[in-house]
C-alpha cells in the first residue's frame, strides 16, 4: 500500500496530488495532535546521514522530551547513528502511534532538525524519568544525551489527514513560564507521594494502572503506567505554580464529578 494514499487528498486542485496544509490552515488540529504523538510516544526510528559514504541509515532509539517538546535521546557513542551525528547533526525522528489492523492508518510524526549533546542536568532528568530501566547504563563513559532541535515537521493523522509544521508549532513558548519549569521535579515527585489517586482520575479515560507522573509542563501532565503513556492536556495553560496548582485541584474535582 502506497503511505500516500492516506497521507493527502486523492487531489489537488489542478488534479495532481495534493500537497500537506500547514498545521494552521489544516482541517483539524494538527499541532494537538503532534504535540501529543511527540509526548506520549517512547521509542522512535532515528534517520542519520552515514559518515562514511551519505548513505541515510536509520535506527530505533528510545525518546523523551524537554520541558518544550525538544525531543531528548539517550545515545552511545558505539553505535553507528552517534557517529553519524557528531559527524553531521542533521537528523529526522518518526513518532508512530501503531495500533491494530493497517500501520499506516494510525497517526505518525516526522521531526527534522539538528541534534547536539547536552550536559542539562533537566534533560538527564526528564529522560531518566520517562525510562527508569535507562539508569542502569546512563553514567556508562561511551553514553551521551542528545537534543533535536526541530526545525519542521511532518504529520500524518490518518487519511487524508496531512500537515506541515514550524518550530513554534511544534514546541512551548515558555516566556513567563519559568516558575513552572523550576518547580516540575519537585511537584511530580509529591504528586506521585501524595497524590496517586488524583494521577488515577487525570488518566481515567486511559485505562486502569499505576499510574505516575513522568513529566509536567505549562500545557499538560506526561503519565506512565508500565510502559504504557498517557499525555493529559489542561483546560488552558499555566504560567505559574499557583495557576498549577488549581488546575490540577479542578480537574481532580471535574474527574470526580463525571465518575
Amino acid at each position: 500500500m502506497d503511505e500516500r494514499a492516506d497521507a493527502v487528498p486523492p487531489t489537488g486542485a489542478r488534479g495532481g496530488p495534493a500537497r500537506p496544509l500547514p498545521a494552521a490552515e489544516a482541517p483539524f488540529d494538527a499541532i494537538g495532535l503532534a504535540r501529543n504523538l511527540l509526548r506520549s510516544i517512547r521509542s522512535g526510528a532515528l534517520a542519520t546521514i552515514d559518515a562514511q559514504d551519505g548513505t541515510p541509515f536509520a535506527s530505533l532509539v528510545t525518546i523523551a522530551t524537554d520541558v518544550d517538546g525538544t525531543p531528548l535521546m539517550l545515545l552511545s557513542r558505539l553505535s553507528g547513528h552517534t557517529r553519524n551525528l557528531l559527524a553531521d547533526p542533521r537528523c529526522s525522528l518518526l513518532f508512530s502511534q501503531g495500533g491494530k489492523g493497517d500501520p499506516l492508518a494510525h497517526p505518525r510524526l516526522t521531526v527534522a532538525g539538528r541534534a547536539a549533546q547536552s550536559s542539562e542536568p533537566r534533560i538527564r532528568e526528564r529522560f531518566l524519568a520517562r525510562h527508569p530501566k535507562a539508569k542502569l547504563y546512563a553514567d556508562f563513559p561511551d553514553f551521551g544525551f542528545f537534543a533535536l532541535e526541530p526545525q519542521a515537521g511532518h504529520l500524518n493523522g490518518g487519511f487524508a489527514k496531512a500537515a506541515t509544521l514550524t518550530r513554534a508549532e511544534l514546541l512551548l513558548d515558555l516566556v513567563g513560564a519559568e516558575s513552572v519549569i523550576a518547580g516540575e521535579r519537585g511537584a511530580v515527585e509529591h504528586m506521585n507521594q501524595d497524590h496517586a489517586d488524583a494521577l488515577a482520575l487525570y488518566a481515567a479515560g486511559e485505562g486502569e494502572g499505576a499510574w505516575r507522573l513522568s513529566g509536567l509542563d505549562p500545557e499538560g501532565l506526561d503519565l506512565m503506567a508500565g510502559e504504557r503513556t498517557a499525555r493529559i492536556v489542561y483546560p488552558e495553560p499555566v504560567r505559574d505554580m499557583a495557576a498549577l496548582r488549581r488546575t490540577l485541584v479542578a480537574m481532580a474535582a471535574q474527574a470526580r464529578q463525571e465518575g
